[in-house]
């Protein structure tokens, strides 16, 4: 059993860089950790996409863009921003790179090493297949809402944190066009969906194609 004092802090200055791919991949196998409703959950992030302002047309600050929601983006790496999507979905991106500078890393899949039994209550599940292969069902299972919109996720003492695991080389990862981006016109091409190789936590479709015209 994992506890959650043995699981050091993922230190801020990693999330300071200015390339989010660097870091969208320095996050696979990383602890992502909730304490929401003190039923704590331990998982391990499987899969992220980088999302790169302001040039990246799948960006909500495509073309440095500030509203009400996409202000959060442009603070200090380091912090949580969770949207909501169709209406429907939670998900959850981490704010990377110095003020200003608008990256951030969408969450996709995690491996629940802790607290299966708040993931299949929240989840209204029997068992944990498919339970969090995917951005909205993981927030979902974790409890991550828009309530957490904002938070520090290197500290221990917030409700979502980011905690230290191994690092993976560059031949356990791999790599290929985000999932549901066919807007993005020739940005929706660029390989910034990151997962580990073989990891069946991981969400689908297993590999992205879109329409060569875009």
């Amino acid at each position: 059993m994992l506890s959650l004092n043995k699981i050091e802090v993922y230190p801020l200055n990693k999330l300071l860089a200015e390339d989010p791919l660097a870091i969208a991949k320095n996050l696979l196998n990383q602890y992502l950790i909730s304490q929401v409703d003190d039923k704590p959950v331990i998982s391990r992030i499987v899969e992220t996409e980088a999302y790169k302002a302001p040039e990246d047309k799948a960006s909500h600050a495509y073309g440095n863009k500030r509203t009400d929601r996409t202000r959060i983006m442009f603070e200090k790496g380091g912090i949580a921003y969770v949207y909501l999507c169709y209406g429907i979905h939670d998900m959850l991106n981490v704010v990377s790179g110095p003020e200003n500078m608008a990256h951030a890393i969408l969450i996709r899949a995690v491996e629940i090493i802790e607290g299966e039994d708040a993931v299949l209550q929240r989840r209204s599940l029997s068992n944990l297949r498919n339970a969090c292969n995917g951005p909205g069902k993981l927030c979902k299972a974790l409890g991550i809402s828009r309530a957490h919109n904002g938070i520090q996720l290197c500290d221990k003492n917030s409700a979502v944190w980011l905690g230290c695991s191994d690092e993976l080389s560059d031949s356990r990862i791999i790599s290929g066009p985000r999932v549901g981006v066919a807007y993005a016109e020739e940005c929706a091409h660029w390989p910034l969906r990151f997962r580990i190789k073989d990891n069946p936590w991981s969400s689908k479709p297993d590999q992205v194609i879109y329409n060569k015209s875009h």
